[in-house]
């Protein structure tokens, strides 16, 4: 009940500004932004059409927006970020964790992005020339550096004094890590077991040895996955030589969690998954024409085949009507296998030991629907029409697709992740295509040969 309420609370302010903003009340507007938090002006902007936007950001506060800037979505930051001069983006990005700065800087134009760097002083330079140094996508991009480290030599006691005097610890710290005076990871110490010891004892008795760093070339799915499997809160990351460059802590994990689901739901329709949903029309239509161009070719192909049983079509009309269910059917049964083999391959769950077996079990499955469904179209459109060999002919037909659909629903995906394309965005095309031409061949050529 507490979760709705806050929900309906920030939908609230988020109509109030809104409507402020609609009837030109801007002072009311800023005063409003500025008792907003970070993530819900992120927000506003991303509800907002594209000359809002702009109007919003010019009210919000100069001081809030590196915060709002690392909420954005990437397309949104993008349009944003081009409204500001380099000295003002370069000032918004001070103090931003290392892993935020690296996906601020990466999407910037290179001119923009040099006059960015000129515009930093010598230590934020240094330090977003660091967060760079690694590969996007990779456990090394999506790390922060702000670590507490520990000697093994020095005693709970010193540590806890050490922490006093520091007065804050960085977000989502859980543990501390002990390294070697050549920053070797060693291990590390939970701030509840520090808590909770004798604090005469030195860190290397009460160290948690048995850890396991996280390669700093490691994918970030990889990351993800290992997070939930271990139920991590924080986890170190190092290099080939053992040496602790950083942490991923929870909050970076759930991002990307959250972007590989918005991933695979977009990418099923052919958008791209930071597909900015206000977005000029001229941009939005660019990029939704280059699926369906591809769809309407997959048509043409589908057409092209009917197209070969034309005689057969002029002299029964029912085969015409008939014509789609087969492909339909099949259709809907691929989608199923393919949507479950994209959600079993994002888990991990599905690899070369058991594909075969999954092949298999399709199969049947395909068999067996395709027992069931068969004797029923057959009996309904023999009955229908007085005529059991067409009914025995749609019968064989949507057989025949079932069992297509499911080898192509299990196989297609499997074939695309091989050549590393992406099965979610192209999966589905081919699957129709694969569904629609069998099952139009079967229905159509077995009543060629049967009827013709």
């Amino acid at each position: 009940m507490l979760e709705v309420a806050e929900k309906e609370f920030t939908e609230q302010r988020l109509q109030e500004v809104s409507e402020a903003l609609s009837r030109g009340m801007y002072v009311q507007a800023r005063r409003q932004l500025h008792n907003l938090p970070a993530w819900d002006i992120a927000l506003l902007l991303e509800s907002s059409p594209p000359k809002s936007r702009a109007v919003i950001w010019q009210l919000v506060d100069a001081d809030e927006h590196g915060d709002i800037l690392e909420e954005l979505s990437e397309e949104v930051q993008k349009s944003v970020i081009r409204q500001m001069a380099p000295e003002k983006l370069a000032a918004a990005t001070e103090g931003m964790d290392t892993d935020d700065l690296a996906y601020v800087l990466r999407g910037l134009p290179e001119q923009v992005y040099q006059e960015v760097l000129k515009s930093m002083d010598e230590q934020d330079r240094q330090r977003a020339e660091q967060a760079l140094s690694y590969e996007e996508e990779t456990a090394g991009g999506m790390m922060n550096t702000d670590t507490i480290t520990l000697r093994p030599d020095v005693t709970i006691d010193v540590v806890l004094r050490y922490l006093r005097l520091k007065g804050e610890l960085p977000e989502a710290t859980d543990k501390l890590y002990v390294v070697s005076r050549e920053d070797k990871f060693i291990g590390e110490i939970g701030i509840s077991r520090l808590l909770t010891v004798d604090p005469t004892r030195l860190v290397e008795d009460v160290m948690d040895r048995d850890i396991q760093g996280i390669p700093v070339d490691m994918d970030e799915t990889e990351v993800a996955k290992l997070f939930e499997r271990q139920d991590w809160i924080s986890a170190p990351v190092i290099d080939d030589e053992n040496r602790l460059l950083g942490r991923i802590t929870i909050d970076d994990v759930v991002d990307i969690i959250r972007e590989d689901a918005q991933h695979s739901m977009l990418s099923m329709a052919g958008l791209d998954d930071d597909e900015d949903t206000f977005a000029p029309v001229l941009k939005s239509t660019r990029r939704r024409s280059i699926w369906l161009g591809v769809n309407l070719i997959t048509a043409l192909l589908a057409a092209m085949v009917s197209s070969l049983f034309e005689d057969i079509l002029a002299q029964m009309a029912i085969l015409a009507i008939l014509n789609t269910i087969v492909p339909s059917m099949g259709g809907i049964a691929g989608s199923q296998t393919l949507t479950l083999v994209i959600r079993g391959m994002a888990l991990g769950h599905i690899g070369p030991s058991n594909s075969r077996w999954l092949i298999g079990k399709e199969l049947a499955i395909g068999a067996l629907n395709g027992v069931i469904w068969a004797v029923l179209i057959a009996g309904v459109v023999a009955l229908w029409k007085q005529d059991l060999m067409i009914g025995l002919i749609i019968a064989f037909a949507m057989m025949a697709n079932l069992l297509a659909a499911g080898l192509a629903g299990v196989t297609v995906p499997l074939i695309l992740k091989k050549y590393n394309i992406d099965p979610a965005l192209a999966g589905g095309v081919i699957l129709t295509t694969v569904t629609d031409v069998v099952g139009i061949f079967a229905f159509l050529g077995t009543a060629t040969l049967l009827l013709g």
